[in-house]
């Protein structure tokens, strides 16, 4: 899909570029705006922020980086804007963190989805954009290292961490084990 977004970017059709570009990346800008932010209301609002700000750098952007590059880069930056913006102004919800855990059981696995999904949200900011962009979106630690523009070492090290508090919120050492 890229290839037909520069060829019309290239023939100055910036609708029709746009159009196509919006359809190959709005589900991939909002899963990153929801890594980040960890909020999906909030993540909609920033994604329609992210392809504002792409729809007006359109006409500007010049291809040294390739689409999908600067399309996260766009991303990356408007969500961490957001996330300043609302750590600015956070009040602190009120969760029965208990209650969800002890509902939590493998032989459910529908409700286990849930709850990992409740987990991962729980974690801290930067271990929750790593987990999130690794195991649930499947991106390789280069990835995910460009993608949050941090060392590869630091985005282990995250991973590493996070795989040990949700082992100790779920009781489930054996999380902790595995890849690093």
């Amino acid at each position: 899909m890229d290839p037909e977004i520069r060829q019309r970017l290239d023939q100055g059709r910036y609708e029709e570029a746009f159009e196509l570009l919006v359809r190959a990346y709005q589900t991939k800008v909002f899963h990153l705006a929801c890594a980040i932010l960890g909020d999906e209301a909030l993540a909609e609002e920033t994604a329609q922020d992210v392809f504002l700000r792409i729809w007006k750098g359109l006409a500007g952007y010049r291809g040294q980086a390739s689409l999908s590059t600067w399309v996260y880069a766009v991303a990356r930056n408007t969500s961490l804007t957001a996330l300043r913006s609302r750590n600015a102004h956070r009040t602190l919800p009120l969760h029965d963190a208990v209650g969800r855990l002890e509902a939590w059981s493998p032989a459910r696995p529908e409700r286990a989805t849930a709850d990992l999904r409740v987990l991962v949200a729980g974690l801290p900011d930067p271990y929750r954009q790593v987990v999130t962009l690794y195991y649930l979106e499947g991106k390789s630690y280069v990835e995910v290292a460009s993608l949050l523009d941090m060392p590869m070492g630091t985005v282990k090290v995250h991973l590493h961490r996070a795989r040990k508090v949700l082992a100790e919120r779920t009781g489930r050492a054996r999380m902790t084990e595995g890849e690093s």
